[in-house]
């Protein structure tokens, strides 16, 4: 088994006053040795080849080995993670990616369940006592935390009133979008812009302030290409009300961070003796030749296997050449991608002083939202930054400049970050779909192509983009090969 202590991964980004800035952080996630495989030469197939070590490919993975099939996952990273993965820095679990569950999110509850962890939450912002800074334009106002929760409550209920139940009868069941085919058609068509211009005079200036810089961290892109559907979707799945919505969203999250989590994962399919991995090893092409699907990486190697899952993200399967070709609208879905761009900046600031504290400035661009997520071993505070068109790698300096000016000139000790966007492997952060997508989109991308099958957080039924959808994907996907695998043995 690959042992799981501390290397560095070529992912992520380190600034320092003292060492500026550095390529690479530590994580649990990374495995060493990278591979397990003592030859690539195959005599027999595989049972499932999996592309990709995310939630989905983990949990495929796990569930595929464990029932004694025997399993390659073939990963282009050198951890496992996907699009989540935690750093140690001085004993400090910063989150580079996806960071928040809860227990509203079933299959991330079982999983929570499943490796004893459900009594490791930690409370992610702090409210007790703290303010919420609020720069609109040239102007600035300062709530207490009661009061922002009031004006963005009042806000949100307006925003997703489209039936007089606050959604609840346009979406009675969220994980099924097309028990209402006509909400579904109606409000997918819809962007946030055009719903935050059909509200007009209902919203106050600092309402639609609001509205607008808490789903442009949201859905990462201009509003005007984000669909409104998606909205719904995620206030349905977060209980319908203001205060279950936000905590199921950012509330609460892993003591020791998300890859000692997906660890436990990756460690139990180890465990099995059935599980073969190759990390660093980028899929070029799948050729699906009816008895047998042919698995290529870049440097040339070939692996064999009777089925195979592909977990990659929307905005990358296109970069894999299938044979034969994916069906046009699969094709045309990765060629649209989703549109979340957003930026997600770690920073550990000196002293206590910020950890009750959140920020959003107004119009959007930059850094958009700070807000407290913790305390370092240093007794310093760290604090999460989300905003659009904003280049830490490429100047750190206007990241420093931002979190400084939402957070009164605070000194900023070290930036943690990810550059998910530049990231060939992932092109992009969490998955948000422009309008329309949803409609068009969704039934296809769930569905299978011969031997070969598609499990991603990205098109999940349930909480789409998030943790949850992958491990809720993955379990499908995995549960049909599993079936399938056993009907040949019979």
């Amino acid at each position: 088994m690959a042992n799981s202590t501390t290397h560095t991964t070529r992912d992520g980004f380190h600034w320092t006053k003292e060492g500026g800035l550095a390529a690479g952080v530590h994580s649990v996630g990374v495995v060493q040795p990278p591979s397990n495989l003592i030859s690539t030469d195959q005599k027999d197939p595989y049972d499932a080849v999996i592309i990709g070590a995310g939630y989905a490919g983990l949990t495929a993975a796990r569930d595929l080995s464990t029932a004694g099939y025997k399993v390659l996952l073939l990963e282009a990273r050198d951890r496992i993670g996907g699009r989540t993965f935690s750093t140690d820095i001085e004993g400090y679990p910063f989150e580079l990616g996806g960071t928040w569950v809860h227990w509203y999110q079933p299959f991330v509850w079982r999983e929570l369940s499943r490796y004893n962890l459900t009594n490791e939450l930690e409370i992610s912002p702090s409210l007790e006592g703290g303010k919420t800074i609020i720069r609109v334009g040239n102007d600035t106002i300062t709530l207490g935390h009661e009061e922002e929760f009031a004006k963005l409550e009042a806000v949100l209920n307006k925003f997703v009133d489209v039936d007089g139940q606050r959604g609840r009868a346009v979406i009675p069941f969220p994980y099924n979008q097309h028990f209402n085919t006509e909400a579904l058609e109606r409000f997918d068509k819809m962007s946030i812009a055009d719903r935050i211009a059909e509200l007009g005079d209902q919203l106050e200036p600092i309402e639609r302030a609001i509205l607008e810089v808490y789903f442009s961290v949201l859905c990462g892109s201009d509003l005007k290409d984000a669909s409104f559907w998606e909205v719904l979707r995620s206030w349905a799945l977060g209980g319908y009300n203001c205060m279950d919505f936000l905590a199921a969203s950012a509330a609460f999250k892993l003591a020791r961070g998300q890859s000692y989590f997906a660890r436990r994962f990756f460690d139990e399919a180890a465990g099995t003796g059935q599980l073969s991995y190759k990390f660093l090893s980028t899929v070029s092409a799948v050729a699906d030749h009816g008895d047998q699907v042919e698995v290529s990486v870049r440097d040339g190697t070939v692996f064999k296997a009777r089925r195979l899952i592909c977990t990659v993200p929307l905005n990358v399967l296109k970069d894999i050449s299938f044979s034969p070709a994916l069906p046009a609208a699969k094709l045309a879905a990765s060629e649209k991608g989703h549109i979340n761009f957003v930026v997600k900046v770690n920073a550990e600031t000196q002293g206590p002083y910020l950890r009750s504290v959140s920020a959003l400035t107004h119009p959007a661009g930059g850094l958009n939202y700070m807000s407290g997520d913790g305390m370092t071993p240093a007794g310093n505070t760290h604090i999460v930054g989300l905003g659009t068109r904003l280049q830490p790698k490429e100047d750190p300096e206007a990241s420093l400049s931002a979190f400084r000016s939402l957070a009164d000139g605070t000194v900023v000790e070290r930036l943690v970050f990810h550059d998910w966007n530049e990231d060939e492997f992932s092109k992009g952060t969490w998955a948000w779909l422009g309008p329309g997508m949803a409609t068009k989109y969704l039934t296809t991308l769930r569905e299978r192509h011969g031997n070969v099958l598609f499990a991603s957080g990205d098109w999940a039924a349930g909480w789409r983009g998030c943790i949850d959808g992958a491990i809720e994907e993955g379990g499908r996907v995995s549960k049909e090969v599993l079936d399938e695998l056993r009907a040949m043995r019979n």
